[in-house]
Parts: C-alpha cells; structure tokens; sequence
C-alpha cells in the first residue's frame, strides 16, 4: 500500500513539473542537413553503406568502440546515460573502452544540472574529452519523446522508457536530420559489443512500439543491420536512400 502511495504521488508530481515546466527537448550544437548515423551497443553492426564525412555520427555509452573500426576518430556526438560515476558492469566496461577517446558534444543525461563540477571530475577520471558538454534532465527527455514520436511516459520504470538508442533516433529527428540510419540498435538482441557479460536488454516493449509508430508515420529511419530490418520492419539503408 506504501509503496503504492509513493508512486501515485510521484506520478502526480512529475506530471505536474513537466506540465508547468514545458521543457524544450535538448537542441543540437548544429541543424542536421545529411544523414545521421546512430551507433547502439547491441552485439552486431554494420557500416552504413556509402558512409562519408557528410555524415553525421552519434554513439551512445560505449558504442564509441564500433566507429572506430570504420576509421572514423570521434563522433559528433555521444550520449552517455549513468556510466560516469556507476558500478555495474556495463558502466564500468564503458568507462573502460572510452578512456582517453573524444567526442565533439556530449550529453548527459539524467544527470544533476545544478553538479557539473563533479561531472567534469568524473569524466576527467577516466580523460574522455570532448568539444562541448551538455546536461539533460528527466523533463527534457521526456519531451523528446512527446514532441517527436506523440507518446507520453512519466518514466516510472524501465518498461515505460525507451532504450538510450532510440532516445538519440528521437534527437535526431527533432534536430532536422533528413535520414536517421541505426546500426547496433536490436530490441531482440542481448548483450553490448564491447563486453562479454551478456546483460539482458531493457526497454524492450517501449522501443518496439515507437519504432512501429514511427514506420507507420512515414519518419526517416533505416537501419543497417539486415536481421533488424527483417525482425522490425525497418527499411534497410541501401546508401541510395539519400
């Protein structure tokens, strides 16, 4: 029954914040005018094809890993979600692969805004450097997902999120990219590709569903990956999509 309680309350609360609030989704440094290349962490992935340096790249936690393997030194942007400071596994494995690499703008999200010091200090403890950083709140991201895909979620659990890859495809597109392609982006897949630990995926359900609603509605997004094309109907970037 407490337990009970302090949800509903909780609820109440956030509903109300992000009403009065009226939260801008974060902007990115510069308008996308060429395709976005998005880089989750699932096991498998590909290089889109006819990738160049009119690309654009975002990686997410420790996907950094995989553009590496392109040839590419940095990204544009990386998405860091609660591995600065974090314990677990994953957290520490991204740390790890992302010692002494850089980025051009990174955002943290759910981090406190009012703490920037201590995050500094935090990515300086492992020397991840980066051209411009950027904090995002709870009511920033949700309404990320408000404005660009019409669907609301108070973030009350892991089932009601969706995945910190498809948080950066909704970035993208609230920031004018013309085609959004996702490679190391798999609902169905287990595990992250810069470690063997084999961790369960959350945000299953959320991400297939959003997914499914922005395919319907037309939205520009591809995927690299062919058994993700096959399992979610994602269009599968060719190069000649542009």
């Amino acid at each position: 029954m407490g337990s009970w309680i302090s949800d509903a309350r909780k609820r109440i609360y956030r509903n109300l914040k992000y009403r009065i609030m009226r939260p801008d989704p974060p902007a990115a440094p510069f308008r996308f005018n060429s395709p976005v290349v998005v880089v989750g962490s699932a096991p498998v992935s590909n290089r889109p094809a006819g990738l160049d340096e009119s690309f654009r790249i975002i990686t997410v936690n420790g996907s950094q890993s995989v553009i590496a393997k392109w040839g590419v030194d940095a990204p544009d942007i990386t998405m860091m979600f609660n591995q600065v400071e974090g314990t677990t596994a994953n957290a520490i494995e991204v740390r790890r692969v992302l010692k002494g690499q850089r980025t051009g703008t990174l955002y943290v999200f759910l981090w406190r805004k009012d703490d920037r010091a201590r995050l500094e200090e935090g990515l300086r403890a492992f020397d991840y450097k980066f051209d411009r950083l950027e904090i995002v709140d709870r009511y920033e991201r949700m309404a990320l997902l408000d404005r660009v895909a019409d669907l609301r979620s108070l973030e009350m659990d892991a089932d009601s999120k969706c995945s910190n890859g498809m948080n950066a495809v909704l970035f993208a597109l609230y920031n004018g990219a013309p085609a959004v392609i996702v490679t190391g982006i798999n609902p169905n897949s287990s595990g992250h590709v810069y470690n063997s630990t084999g961790l369960t995926r959350l945000h299953v359900q959320m991400d297939k569903v959003l997914v499914s609603k922005l395919i319907s509605e037309g939205r520009p997004i591809f995927t690299a990956d062919p058994p993700v094309s096959k399992e979610l109907g994602i269009p599968l970037w060719s190069g000649k999509n542009r």
